[in-house]
C-alpha cells in the first residue's frame, strides 16, 4: 500500500461541519467508519479542533496539532505539535503512516494541494451550526471513485453517504 495524505470529514447538505467547536450530529455508524479508516495512522487537526475535542487523544493514532501559537504544548508522547505546513510534510515523508486531515477549515485549506484522497460523509439533512467546510476548496480537482449510502436507523438519526474521491491524474 502506498501511503497517502487524505482529508476526512462529515458535513450536512449545506457544508456545515461544526457547532460550538463540536459536531452538530451524533451518528455512531459514521464515527465507526472514521475509526476504522484512521486507526493505526496519523491524524492532523488544528488547535481549535483539538480543544473542541477537549484535547481528547484518540486511541491507536498519532495526533498532530498544527497551530500558530509557538508556546502551545501537549505533554503526551502520542501528540506532536507543529507550527507550519512544511514541518508537518517533513514529518509525513520521514515515516510510513497515512496522514488524515480532520479539520478544521483552515487546516483543510492549508493542505488542499497536498491531499491525495478525500473521504467525505454527506449527511442528508440541514442542521444548525457555525462552522462550514471552506467554500474555496476546489473539489473539481478530484473525482469520485466510490460512495456508500447508510440509511438512518434507531442509532443514526440521519441518512448519510460516504464518498471517496481521488485527485485527478493520480
Amino acid at each position: 500500500m502506498t501511503k497517502k495524505i487524505a482529508a476526512i470529514w462529515a458535513q450536512d447538505q449545506n457544508g456545515l461541519i461544526g457547532k460550538d467547536q463540536t459536531l452538530p450530529w451524533h451518528l455512531p455508524a459514521e464515527l465507526k467508519h472514521f475509526k476504522e479508516i484512521t486507526t493505526g495512522h496519523a491524524i492532523l487537526m488544528g488547535r481549535v479542533t483539538f480543544d473542541g475535542m477537549n484535547q481528547r487523544i484518540l486511541p491507536n493514532r498519532i495526533t498532530l496539532i498544527l497551530t500558530r501559537d509557538t508556546g502551545y504544548q501537549i505533554d503526551d508522547e502520542r501528540v506532536l505539535v507543529f507550527h507550519d505546513l512544511a514541518s508537518v510534510l517533513t514529518w509525513y515523508h520521514q515515516q510510513d503512516k497515512n496522514l488524515y486531515i480532520i479539520g478544521g477549515g483552515q487546516i483543510f485549506s492549508a493542505f488542499e494541494h497536498e491531499i491525495d484522497e478525500i473521504i467525505k460523509t454527506e449527511i442528508h439533512a440541514s442542521l444548525v451550526g457555525d462552522t462550514y467546510f471552506p467554500e474555496d476548496f476546489d473539489l473539481k480537482k478530484f473525482r469520485e471513485i466510490s460512495n456508500h449510502f447508510h440509511p438512518k436507523d434507531e442509532k443514526n438519526e440521519y441518512d448519510f453517504t460516504v464518498k471517496i474521491l481521488e485527485r485527478k491524474g493520480s
